[in-house]
């Protein structure tokens, strides 16, 4: 165990909406993503086959409605359902909006058959809202009704139960979809199309750059592009054949605009990397790159909203529209999507709002500059601190922004021979532990036997290492502890390609000072090593071979009762819950570890990669420790790690350092693709005990 800091991090409480709001989008977002092959496929078909379109075709065009009102919402209840409870979850959730689906068209030719004669009869109202709260209830329901009978159906007769249970379950929630939430999505949908229609015809469409355009930079744009955009502009779409409204959150001219501004007129780290995320934001469509320019400096806001404001003003002067929404929100995909008339309206609109943009950003960017230039001639860092708050506001690991994050290996150099690596996390008790067991292996792998790799609390740094690798939202607070000292950021300390970048620099470093060295790159095993082993499982196998601390220690911290298996899914609190009831049951905590556990949340996540996540408290919890254990818990349904998928939850509670060894070998154990594979394949918690005993034995 580590010792508190003297002074303790003040804790904010503030953004529960916020976050609230970023989970729905998130998982609205999982619900629709997957299908944008889908939604593509009914642009290509629309652009072509149509009256209107390139190769008009009567007979094809019999496939557009059918797909856009039944297919994909269909598709979006099935991921939904996926997500939250696999395979039975998926089935019963296309089941249910089925049902939604057909209500709505019921009530719609009821309400057509009373109309007096001459009058425009309704159209058909496409369910994607519908899907998107039907499936992922469906889903819940049934995985909650499963629990009901869970091991108490009698041998033989499993099949039965599960068919007819799901079959049962799917009939009568698509009844309740079929009376009950039908005529509340038709009522909901014809709010919005109001709504919509209110401001195009008032000239007031421009006005909601004010609020999508700050939304994206804080990543609650999902909800209202997926939840309210998407859905209106897919019905416009077939009857109009085009849609402004994909547009208003997809436009790439304002992410280039202030990209273009850093490229002139920005100092330090975010002068040197605005073009290639310029690149990447343009010709890509990963938005977010741009998100951390506008966080450093929040007048900028002014900036995009300008920008996106002038390109929704441009493509309602020239009535501009795309067939289908445009993802990722590259040009390239904007430019696929243009409907045939529309297209130098589209590309007016990119040009003049990423100019706009440009414009309002350069004085703001002169304005500071002096300050700017002396802060980072001081050492300053404020792109790094942005690029961290993106990450966290995003709630999920992102590579586009890892590849913009400070202290990179591939554009820093030490200042100092690297002989001593400390992992760095806020208890310095499970993760980092786990990630210096990794990057150990890999030293050992390429030959690299003589540098210290240990692992810390971020309160306990003492200035004696020469490279600190921390999670992105706690490098800064490192770089307080440790100012000498080189700093690498990672997603997760399990499976970061920076390791290799680690790996390489210390390589180079050393071919650099030796002649020999620089003859043959990869620096020979020391004797008595042998060779580097071939290939991980067998670097793995001889890592673990060296552990001075035998079964012994963890047959004490690891028990087969402490290993369970469950076929569904549960949330995150509930997955740190149950690590937590386990830990307790085994006396190894008390009752506090589990508030002390969701606040380690808070700070950082403990997911690790490679499905893996491993929950412990904070390091202001030693009170609550009174042993070592770990605990397994198989999902087989997953959890939702705030965006990450997790299969394995390894829950951790350490007095001293009796629970390392196993942990340090349970992280070699994920490194490997191969024996995670197994793990999920093992049929009983006693086999999964089995082969996690089995690290410890090789």
């Amino acid at each position: 165990m580590t010792t508190t800091s003297a002074a303790a991090e003040p804790k904010t409480r503030g953004g529960g909406l916020r976050v609230g709001i970023q989970k729905v989008g998130t998982f609205m977002s999982g619900m629709i993503m997957p299908n944008i092959p889908a939604l593509i496929a009914w642009g290509i078909l629309t652009a072509f086959v149509i009256d209107v379109g390139w190769t008009p075709n009567a007979a094809l065009a019999t496939m557009v409605s059918p797909m856009i009102h039944y297919l994909l919402p269909i598709l979006i209840a099935v991921q939904a359902g996926r997500m939250v409870y696999q395979d039975r979850g998926a089935v019963v959730s296309a089941i249910a909006v089925f049902g939604v689906i057909a209500g709505s068209d019921f009530l719609i030719a009821e309400f057509n058959a009373a109309l007096p004669e001459g009058e425009s009869p309704l159209g058909q109202v496409h369910m994607f809202i519908g899907a998107m709260i039907m499936g992922p209830l469906a889903a819940w329901i049934m995985k909650h009704l499963d629990r009901l009978w869970e091991g108490r159906i009698r041998a033989g007769f499993e099949m039965l139960v599960n068919m007819f249970s799901a079959g049962i379950a799917g009939f009568g929630l698509g009844v309740l979809g079929f009376y009950v939430l039908a005529p509340i999505i038709n009522w909901f949908m014809s709010i919005l199309s109001g709504a919509v229609g209110w401001l195009v015809e008032n000239g007031l469409l421009p006005l909601t750059s004010i609020l999508i355009e700050p939304a994206k930079v804080f990543f609650l744009n999902n909800a209202i592009n997926h939840g309210v955009l998407t859905p209106l502009g897919l019905a416009e779409s077939e009857s109009a054949g085009k849609s402004i409204l994909f547009l208003l959150e997809a436009n790439p001219g304002p992410g280039l605009g202030v990209l273009l501004a850093f490229t002139f007129f920005g100092v330090g780290a975010a002068r040197a990397t605005a073009p290639g995320a310029a690149i990447i934001q343009f010709l890509g469509g990963i938005h977010e790159v741009y998100f951390p320019y506008v966080l450093m400096k929040p007048a900028l806001l002014l900036a995009v909203i300008a920008g996106g404001a002038t390109g929704v003003t441009t493509n309602v002067l020239f009535q501009s529209g795309l067939r289908a929404p445009a993802a990722p929100g590259s040009i390239i995909a904007v430019l696929f999507q243009t409907a045939n008339d529309s297209y130098v309206g589209v590309i007016l609109s990119v040009i003049l709002s990423a100019a706009v943009t440009f414009a309002v950003a350069t004085p703001i960017l002169l304005a500071s500059r002096k300050r700017d230039l002396a802060a980072d001639a001081a050492g300053g860092d404020s792109f790094s601190a942005a690029v961290a708050q993106t990450a966290a506001n995003k709630g999920k690991s992102s590579s586009a922004l890892s590849g913009l994050a400070a202290g990179g290996v591939a554009t820093l150099a030490p200042a100092r021979a690297v002989q001593k690596v400390v992992f760095a996390c806020d208890a310095g008790m499970g993760s980092s532990a786990m990630g210096a067991s990794v990057l150990r292996n890999k030293f050992k792998a390429a030959g690299i036997t003589d540098i210290d790799v240990t692992n810390k609390a971020i309160a306990n740094l003492n200035g004696s290492a020469d490279l600190v690798i921390t999670q992105q939202q706690l490098t800064d607070r490192a770089k307080q502890r440790a100012t000498s000292a080189l700093h690498v950021s990672v997603d997760n300390f399990m499976n970061s390609p920076k390791y290799d970048e680690v790996v390489d620099m210390v390589l180079q470093q050393r071919a650099a000072s030796s002649v020999d060295a620089a003859a043959q790159p990869v620096p020979p095993a020391p004797d008595g090593v042998g060779g580097a082993p071939a290939t991980r499982a067998e670097a793995r196998a001889a890592a673990v071979a060296e552990t001075e601390h035998g079964i012994g220690d963890g047959d004490r911290v690891l028990t087969p009762g402490n290993v369970r298996i469950h076929s569904g899914s549960v949330s995150r609190d509930e997955a740190i819950r149950e690590a937590a009831t386990l830990l307790e049951s085994a006396g190894a905590v008390t009752g506090a570890y589990y508030d002390a556990m969701l606040a380690r949340e808070e700070t950082v996540s403990t997911f690790m990669g490679n499905e893996l996540a491993i929950p412990h408290g904070t390091n202001e919890a030693k009170e609550a420790i009174l042993g070592s254990a770990l605990t397994i818990v198989r999902y087989d349904g997953g959890v939702d790690w705030d965006g990450d998928d997790v299969t394995f939850v390894v829950g951790i509670a350490g007095k001293g350092d009796e629970h390392l060894t196993l942990l340090q070998n349970v992280a070699l154990l994920f490194s490997d693709d191969e024996q995670v594979e197994q793990l999920k394949k093992a049929e009983t918690p006693e086999e999964l005990y089995a082969l996690f005993k089995a690290v410890n034995e090789d």
